[in-house]
């Protein structure tokens, strides 16, 4: 019995996933695109960003909203920023996945991280600038796809009406 739930969950998780990706795909097909964007985490981003494009002013409000904007931490001498601890940490999460990925896999990312840490800065400061640039390229992706999507007429009024 217990083997038979493993399969049955297995495959209502298959089927699940499979949906999302319909889903992610219909709403921001350009996030999908990307290197490092999968269906689980492009899903994070866009429920963060919400179905209305203009409630972003601009991306450092979506930096914001995934608590990837920069914290001052500074004292006497020392200038620096801390990763946020606020926002919604499943689209946090999402962003860190994305870098994580993109560093093993993008050269332009580990060029960027051994000149980085060239400058003397530590694998945790490059993440959370890394995960901003991230965000501001997710959020270009997804306004973009927003605005053409809410641009196009509803062809499925259109055919109700024909009919």
């Amino acid at each position: 019995l217990l083997a038979q739930r493993v399969m049955q969950l297995r495959q209502e998780a298959t089927e699940l996933g499979r949906r999302m990706t319909i889903a992610v795909r219909a709403t921001a097909p350009s996030l999908l695109e990307q290197l490092g964007i999968g269906p689980d985490s492009a899903a994070a981003l866009l429920i963060t960003a919400g179905d209305n494009p203009e409630r972003l002013a601009s991306e450092a409000s979506f930096a914001a909203l995934c608590g990837v904007s920069p914290v001052e931490k500074s004292s006497g001498k020392s200038q620096r920023r801390r990763l946020n601890r606020g926002g919604d940490r499943q689209a946090n999460a999402a962003l860190h996945r994305i870098v994580v990925t993109r560093m093993r896999q993008d050269q332009r990312t580990r060029l960027y991280l051994e000149r980085r840490t060239a400058e003397g800065k530590g694998k945790r400061e490059v993440m959370r600038c890394l995960k901003r640039y991230a965000a501001r390229e997710v959020y270009h992706l997804i306004r973009t796809d927003m605005i053409t999507r809410h641009q196009q007429p509803d062809t499925s009024a259109t055919l109700m009406t024909a009919a």
